[in-house]
């Protein structure tokens, strides 16, 4: 488990000639109960690892979508806790690695050390902390170091090319590459120069890069793993499973199985 579980997920794609595909989804949007569901569902579609997201109620990375998706889940009374207690009860049955993703404030209110042992627990592999700076990162790091939990570190279209050298030394499990300057959302157009940025990132990082926020079409799909190893796409498969809308998730993630296309 661990970061030993999130390297095997993404050698095992790579291996195929195949390109990682990582959904988001909101932990308790639709009640905690159809959490174990919705990750057998994503596990069979073809996803790579999946994105859980823990809501909160200052979401400062989240666009419109995802914020209804996190006050759904509050309105459902989930919390932290609550989720790492269901990932336990089911870790025995799931395959799929585990990336949660959270703010600094929740964990730290949990307890740092209580709160890398409860995903140890739970069987969470991997950790993405939007609003925690490289600067702060001791605040999480050898705790998470003790438990094997990847901390997965974010690079910004807007990063210098000293910051980006240390942001992909630093990063574990993957470098997440966000491709937009602002919230997540689904977009139709993407920054001229992000195929520029995506492969200068590639060359300079020895984990996989995968291309977040905005993300939300098999065109987009198609275009950005050109030029990375695989995408993370969150608000389009949180209003697709809200819909119930599931044939369309598979054709998201098929679009990165090139094995089966070619």
């Amino acid at each position: 488990m661990g970061k030993e579980k999130l390297n095997a997920a993404f050698l095992k794609v790579k291996e195929r000639g195949d390109k990682a595909f990582v959904p988001y989804i909101m932990a308790g949007d639709g009640g905690l109960d159809a959490l174990e569901e919705q990750l057998v569902f994503l596990e069979d579609a073809g996803a790579t690892v999946v994105e859980l997201g823990i809501a909160f109620s200052d979401p400062v990375a989240d666009g419109p979508t995802i914020q209804e998706a996190g006050l759904r889940a509050l309105a459902n009374g989930v919390s932290l806790r609550a989720v790492l207690e269901k990932l336990k009860q089911t870790k025995s049955s799931r395959h799929i690695p585990i990336v949660l993703m959270t703010y600094v404030n929740p964990i730290y209110a949990y307890g740092v050390a209580d709160f890398a042992k409860a995903c140890e627990d739970a069987g969470v592999d991997g950790l993405i902390i939007p609003d925690m700076p490289l600067e702060e990162e001791g605040l999480v790091t050898r705790e998470l170091k003790d438990h094997d939990i990847a901390l997965i570190r974010l690079a910004a279209l807007t990063s210098t090319d000293d910051r980006i050298t240390e942001i992909a030394n630093r990063t574990e499990g993957f470098l997440y590459a966000v491709t937009v300057t602002g919230t997540t959302g689904a977009r139709s157009t993407f920054h001229d120069r992000l195929n520029e940025y995506l492969d200068r990132l590639s060359k300079q990082c020895e984990v996989p890069v995968l291309a977040g926020f905005g993300v939300s079409t098999p065109e987009h799909v198609k275009n950005l793993t050109a030029h990375c190893d695989g995408v993370v796409v969150g608000s389009r498969i949180v209003d697709l499973l809200n819909k119930g809308d599931h044939d369309t998730i598979r054709e998201l993630i098929g679009a990165a199985q090139i094995s089966k296309v070619n």
